[in-house]
């Protein structure tokens, strides 16, 4: 890369600090990227002569080199932003990225458990925090799990919502809670009998363990005062193999994949689910149509007066 590339990207590198504040592991990743490509354009006349059919090559290179088509787009979109940097800093007399299209990416179905294995997954926590002989601390795992299990699964929360419960959720006597999410939005999500069960004996345990006098509802030693994402997450994974499933297959965020697939699988409007999960656009939600498109064509098979037996 010559001197006056490096200078370039150093000067992209220092606006995308400026003027976006991106985070540190951000900036590695556009250096490397762009790195990658200025090395390519190097040896056809640098960027500032690049055209469209040189953009197009370096993405060949990226499909023969086994590139995968998303690790490819995220690579045009660094190249995208850096040549409008140059672009508008007058360091280029245009941008030839402003023709190119980017590989085409198929959206991936959520990962989805059955309601079977919810109810694995619960009933393992549940056995978990009623098995004689184990310890205080065994006994307190297996109450937590199977209330943040019951919570997730009754609201379809975000795992950082979830988490970060005020003690107040194992108190109230509404059947929704109050949650506060991206953007500080306040939103309405429904809480059902065994939710509101699983925390009240939480709570209880909390009470005996004389940790129910803080501000959260998954109480840590940790930074922030309440359990990790990172801990649920490993619990989970751990629960998950004692409930006989894959631990692949078992997030947190598939048990809230899990909340809106059999809402919809049940009847639920898309609009619906879309208010309980807290997005923006229905475009966000709309990863769950393959479910609407299976219930569509269940109707029109039991309920079409067309549709006999044989069909």
């Amino acid at each position: 890369m010559s001197k006056q590339a490096r200078s370039w990207l150093n000067g992209f590198l220092d606006m995308l600090a400026a003027e976006r504040g991106a985070a540190k592991n951000t900036l590695e990743a556009y250096e490397r990227d762009l790195d990658d490509y200025l090395g390519f354009a190097a040896s056809r006349g640098g960027p500032a002569a690049a055209t469209a059919d040189d953009i197009r090559a370096y993405l060949v290179e990226l499909s023969e080199r086994g590139l995968k088509a998303s690790s490819a787009a995220r690579r045009l979109s660094a190249v995208r932003q850096f040549h409008r940097f140059l672009y508008t800093e007058g360091l280029a007399g245009g941008d030839p990225t402003a023709a190119i299209e980017g590989p085409r990416l198929g959206r991936p179905l959520p990962k989805v458990l059955s309601v079977a294995e919810v109810d694995r997954l619960i009933g393992t926590a549940q056995q978990m925090a009623e098995q004689e002989g184990q310890s205080p601390a065994a006994r307190a795992r297996g109450v937590r799990m199977r209330c943040l299990i019951e919570m997730l699964y009754a609201t379809g929360l975000r795992v950082s919502e979830l988490i970060a419960l005020p003690l107040s959720a194992a108190t109230t006597r509404e059947r929704f809670l109050v949650v506060r999410g991206k953007g500080d939005k306040d939103r309405l999500v429904p809480l059902n009998e065994a939710a509101r069960v699983a925390a009240v004996a939480h709570l209880a345990l909390l009470r005996e363990q004389g940790a129910a006098d803080g501000r959260w509802l998954f109480p840590s030693d940790g930074a922030s005062g309440h359990l990790t994402r990172q801990a649920f997450g490993r619990d989970l994974k751990s629960l998950a193999v004692a409930a006989g499933l894959s631990p692949a297959k078992v997030s947190p965020h598939v048990l809230r994949h899990a909340f809106a697939s059999h809402l919809l699988q049940n009847g639920a409007d898309l609009r619906v689910v879309q208010e309980l999960l807290g997005h923006a656009d229905i475009a966000t939600t709309q990863i769950y149509t393959h479910v609407l498109d299976e219930r569509l064509k269940s109707m029109v098979r039991d309920l079409h007066p067309l549709m006999d037996e044989d069909s």
